[in-house]
């Protein structure tokens, strides 16, 4: 089976599921752009074992996308089975999508996760003619779906398939036992006695996007024995000076952090929370509960609101309400036997979601959708 698949940069747990899906079929994979412009050093590190890469030629228009009709000498080879555009947002994939309307070449549309916006303006209109146009759609969770149907999709043509960074490999057995923690926890310089852990880059935009004034504003409230780990690199200066004005000596900016280090802190806290205030995914979730950990998240958290429930495995919280986390927290992270529940429930949910189910969760719809075609 020829499987095409266009998208934006080879991030690498993309490259990670290309490498596995390309065990199980004859794989080509089309990237945009060599490496996001916003990204460290490790997105640059990837390899491409089994599958076939390429990297199209274009006018660069922002971190991960270019303008490039390069695409199209890929979808016009009538020898795949199989074309997926994971790019559609972009005037690269834009092209190659009216290019396979034009010529009836039939597509399918994956994305990681999505909500639909207000359905006005140019942008929108285009957007629901290749969404509504697509032969079928692969799509991580409800709210996915949501947003395909919302733009046309015929909701019999979604394919669910478990999205993540991570391997089965990846994935802990049981939660950290209370020696593991303190070890690592001495080892990290964590001297609190509770921690609370959350991750994501740290800039202008990604600082709010994050939610790490509400962070910030939920550490000011509780006491001081819990510590706030935000791992992410260095703070931008506002925070930096929120957390000095206002004394957050229990709030402790961490630099990035690699795969096998940053395991280390989630091993060591006792709770996640990410108070972003949108996020298409968040694979952060899925790490975060492979090591054990009860999450708390908000509402516009597409992974939260697919693998999180309340009270089971952690909470769903409005976004920008520093309150209801607070109350969330304080109600959790003292209470022993219901962190440990929770966490246990964590790595129940996330135990078949791994690349490995990914990739064949993927190989046996193509095998659906071929023999439709047949």
């Amino acid at each position: 089976m020829k499987v095409l698949f266009l998208t934006n940069i080879p991030s690498p747990y993309r490259v990670d599921f290309f490498n596995e899906l390309g065990k199980y079929c004859d794989l080509t994979v089309v990237f945009e752009k060599k490496f996001s412009t916003e990204r460290d050093k490790t997105w640059k590190e990837y390899s491409f074992v089994n599958f076939k890469g390429y990297f199209l030629k274009g006018i660069s228009i922002n971190t991960d996308t270019v303008i490039s009709f390069g695409a199209i000498k890929y979808v016009k080879d009538k020898s795949f089975d199989i074309i997926i555009c994971a790019n559609f947002s972009s005037p690269t994939g834009l092209f190659a999508v009216k290019y396979m309307q034009k010529h009836n070449i039939a597509y399918w549309l994956e994305t990681d996760g999505g909500s639909p916006k207000t359905g006005k303006g140019l942008k929108e209109r285009l957007k629901k003619k290749v969404i509504s146009n697509a032969s079928g759609y692969f799509s991580t969770s409800k709210e996915n779906d949501r947003y395909y149907i919302a733009y046309g999709a015929d909701e019999n043509k979604i394919f669910r398939y478990p999205f993540t960074s991570l391997f089965k490999r990846d994935l802990f057995s049981d939660i950290a036992r209370e020696d593991e923690k303190a070890e690592l926890k001495k080892s990290l310089s964590i001297t609190e006695k509770f921690a609370v852990i959350s991750v994501g880059r740290f800039s202008y935009l990604n600082g709010y996007g994050k939610g790490y004034d509400v962070l910030l504003k939920s550490a000011k409230q509780l006491s001081k024995d819990i510590g706030w780990y935000i791992v992410g690199g260095h703070p931008t200066e506002e925070f930096q000076t929120l957390k000095d004005k206002e004394a957050l000596y229990n709030v402790h900016f961490v630099d990035f952090k690699l795969k096998d280090e940053l395991k280390k802190y989630y091993r060591a806290t006792d709770l996640f929370v990410l108070m972003t205030v949108g996020e298409a995914w968040g694979l952060v979730i899925n790490e975060a509960m492979a090591c054990g950990l009860p999450v708390i998240t908000t509402d516009k958290c597409v992974a939260g609101l697919e693998l999180v429930e309340n009270g089971k495995n952690g909470y769903i919280v409005p976004v920008g309400d520093d309150e209801e986390l607070t109350n969330r927290v304080q109600d959790t992270i003292y209470d022993t036997v219901k962190l440990e529940e929770m966490g246990k429930n964590s790595l129940q949910v996330i135990r078949n979601c791994t690349i490995e189910e990914m990739a064949k969760t993927h190989i046996n719809i193509f095998k659906k959708l071929t023999a439709i075609n047949d």
